[in-house]
C-alpha cells in the first residue's frame, strides 16, 4: 500500500508545475499584445517618426533628417474615415505639417503652411502675396535666378487663387525645387496627419565612410519652427 501512494503524491506538483508554466506564458503574451495596442495608439493618434527623403523643405529639412510629429495638436481623427472626433486646434500659418499627397494618397508630404481657408494667395516674380500683402517670408530659399512666367510654369508666377474652406495652401522652404500647391492645388485639413516638432535623428549618407561623420550631430534635438 505505502509503494502505491508514493507516485500519488507527486502528481499535485506536475499539475501545480503546468499550471505555472501555463499563466506565465499567458502573461507574457498579454504584456506583448498590450505593448503592440498602446505603440499603436501612440502611433496613431499622438507621435510618429517621419524621414525626409528630398530636399524640398531645406535647409529647413535636410535628407536623412527623422522627424517627430505630433499628431494629437490638429485633433484626433478616425483611422480611415479621417473625420475627427476630438478637435484641438487648426494649423496655422507657418507650421510646418505632414498630410496625405492629394495625388498619392499612399504617400506622406511634408510642407509648410503659407495660407489657411479664406486667404487670398498671390505670387509675383518669386515674391508671395497674402491678401494683397507681401508675405514675411522669413523661411523660404530661393536658389534660382530665373523667374518664369505664369504661362511655363507656376513656379515663379501663380494666382491669384483663395484657399477654399477646410484646405490649407503649402509650400516647401525650398521654394525653387519644391513640388507643392503651385502645382497640385490645396491639402484638405482631414488629410493632415501632424505637426513636425523635433529632429531626433540625422544621417549625412553622402558624407565620409566613417559612420561618427556621417550624423549631422548639430541637428539632433532641433526644435522645429
Amino acid at each position: 500500500m505505502k509503494e502505491n501512494k508514493a507516485p500519488s503524491k507527486n502528481l499535485p506538483r506536475e499539475k501545480k508545475s503546468g499550471a505555472s508554466s501555463k499563466a506565465k506564458v499567458q502573461e507574457f503574451i498579454e504584456a506583448i499584445i498590450v505593448a503592440i495596442l498602446i505603440a499603436v495608439v501612440v502611433r496613431t493618434l499622438i507621435v510618429q517618426a517621419y524621414k525626409i527623403p528630398s530636399s524640398s523643405m531645406a535647409p529647413t529639412l535636410l535628407v536623412g533628417d527623422h522627424l517627430l510629429v505630433n499628431k494629437f495638436i490638429y485633433g484626433v481623427k478616425i483611422p480611415l474615415l479621417r473625420r475627427t472626433i476630438i478637435p484641438v486646434t487648426d494649423p496655422k500659418r507657418g507650421d510646418i505639417i505632414v498630410f496625405i499627397y492629394p495625388q498619392d494618397r499612399s504617400k506622406d508630404f511634408i510642407k509648410r503652411v503659407i495660407g489657411v481657408g479664406g486667404d487670398k494667395i498671390e505670387i509675383r516674380n518669386k515674391k508671395i502675396l497674402i491678401n494683397d500683402r507681401p508675405y514675411e517670408d522669413r523661411n523660404g530659399v530661393y536658389s534660382d535666378p530665373v523667374s518664369y512666367p505664369a504661362i511655363v510654369q507656376p513656379r515663379d508666377n501663380f494666382g491669384p487663387v483663395t484657399v477654399p474652406k477646410n484646405a490649407l495652401f503649402v509650400m516647401g522652404d525650398n521654394r525653387d525645387q519644391s513640388l507643392d500647391s503651385r502645382f497640385w492645388g490645396f491639402v484638405e485639413l482631414k488629410d493632415v496627419e501632424g505637426k513636425a516638432m523635433i529632429i531626433y535623428w540625422s544621417w549625412n549618407s553622402d558624407s565620409q565612410s566613417n559612420p561618427l561623420k556621417k550624423i549631422r550631430w548639430e541637428r539632433l534635438g532641433n526644435l522645429l519652427h
